[in-house]
């Protein structure tokens, strides 16, 4: 019992800092993009955010090593699909492709993303300490009715701004583009109705019990 408890307690501290220092760089994705978007205007976020987004957002790999190491109980289909089409954003559009650098999509997508993942972060910290903030709870659950669209919209749209120069770059990568951007109603469909289910478990459930 006292090496299981010992596990289980080094585990969460494990996914507390984990959590904490993810919720920390997004908050300076969010930070800069923020502030650079006055001052440099939108042409120009990406050269002072891009580098330090790709590396945020290359840190969520572990989120998939987590699951196979069974640190987290989640589906790993919907992870690794989460994960590595901003993956692809971040290094196989943005980082190739100055289109959607210079695109005001990009700098909305970031604070649709960093928004977002500032609070869930925050919220798995604070459920893993037992003590979650009924507006912690409410973020999570309500504000992906303006990010989700606000998030795949802009992501789609630094696609289809990529598409010309992927064309000339390779012709099967501007193909896989174009599938991958074909894929953008169904899955934000599917999103969409995943996070409602989980909303009327998380907040209407919680209603009844009280």
């Amino acid at each position: 019992m006292e090496r299981s408890r010992a596990k289980r307690s080094f585990k969460d501290q494990y996914l507390i800092a984990y959590n904490a220092l993810s919720c920390v760089l997004w908050f300076g994705v969010l930070g800069r993009t923020i502030l650079l978007l006055p001052l440099v205007g939108h042409e120009n976020v990406y050269g002072g955010v891009g580098e330090y987004t790709k590396l945020t957002q290359t840190l969520a790999l572990l989120e998939i090593v987590h699951i196979v190491l069974g640190l987290l109980r989640s589906s790993l289909f919907t992870t690794i699909v989460q994960v590595s089409s901003r993956i692809l954003l971040v290094w196989g559009v943005a980082n190739l492709f100055e289109a959607p650098q210079e695109s005001l999509a990009y700098s909305t997508m970031l604070i649709a993303w960093s928004i977002t993942e500032v609070y869930r972060y925050s919220y798995y910290v604070t459920n893993i300490l037992g003590r979650t903030p009924g507006f912690l709870t409410w973020l999570r659950y309500n504000t992906f009715f303006v990010l989700y669209p606000l998030g795949a919209g802009s992501e789609a749209v630094c696609i289809f701004r990529a598409l010309s120069e992927a064309k000339e770059f390779n012709i099967n990568y501007y193909y896989f583009l174009v599938a991958v951007l074909l894929t953008y109603p169904p899955g934000l469909y599917k999103q969409y109705t995943h996070m409602i289910s989980q909303r009327r478990k998380n907040i209407r459930g919680k209603k009844r019990q009280n």
